[in-house]
């Protein structure tokens, strides 16, 4: 049994995900994508896993959860940073591509290399709000089997997720042009933290931005 057929067992996915062209995409990122990936993505759409762990989509609900969007670039740029001030990254930031995000503001990252092997890839998970790392020595689909299941226990994950109910909850895609009249949204990390400290929201200094600030800064700025 493949990790997608286990993966389907855990969670039904919906009746009508939206299609994806595959060709444009990897145009578009410069790069040839996962098999397991393109898979799982035509099989579930847009959504969230155990409603937590968001998969970025090509057809994602916002940019800041497409996988064409600004994020791979910002925490890119942002895990540069943290290696040069001397902050924990046990990988290269170039071989790093971000293509997830948790509730609790975690990313998931395909760990590229080799570059040309994209089947081959493992999966990278950081600490939203600390230095630990996770790595899973396995695709994404067999991560989110192993995960879902109870197989395998992410430090960073809350203990309570392994007994939440393995669903998989769609999202519906909206377009990806903001709507007349709206404010653009930033590529820079740094202009989102400075309007949440502004508005009040705890966050810390340093970490990932968690996802609800994320979504918080969509809705005060006209995101749909």
């Amino acid at each position: 049994m493949t990790s997608i057929d286990q993966l389907t067992r855990l969670c039904p996915p919906p009746a009508d995900p939206p299609p994806v062209d595959w060709g444009t995409v990897e145009a578009t990122l410069g790069f040839r994508l996962p098999e397991d990936y393109k898979r799982l993505a035509a099989v579930y759409g847009p959504g969230a896993f155990a409603g937590f762990i968001n998969v970025f989509h090509p057809r994602g609900v916002t940019e800041w959860v497409d996988l064409t969007g600004p994020v791979p670039t910002a925490m890119r740029e942002q895990l540069q940073r943290d290696k040069a001030a001397g902050r924990p990254v046990p990988y290269d930031p170039q071989k790093l591509f971000t293509m997830g995000v948790t509730d609790n503001g975690e990313h998931l990252f395909w760990i590229r290399d080799p570059q040309d092997d994209p089947d081959n890839w493992h999966i990278a998970v950081d600490e939203a709000r600390g230095p630990r790392w996770f790595t899973f020595d396995g695709t994404l689909t067999a991560f989110l089997v192993s995960v879902l299941s109870g197989e395998t226990a992410v430090p960073q994950f809350p203990n309570g997720l392994r007994q939440a109910a393995t669903a998989f909850t769609p999202s519906a895609p909206r377009p990806s042009a903001p709507a007349p009249g709206s404010t653009p949204l930033p590529t820079d990390t740094n202009v989102i933290r400075e309007w949440a400290r502004a508005n009040g929201y705890d966050l810390p200094p340093r970490g990932r931005v968690p996802a609800a600030i994320f979504d918080a800064w969509i809705e005060a700025h006209g995101g749909e």
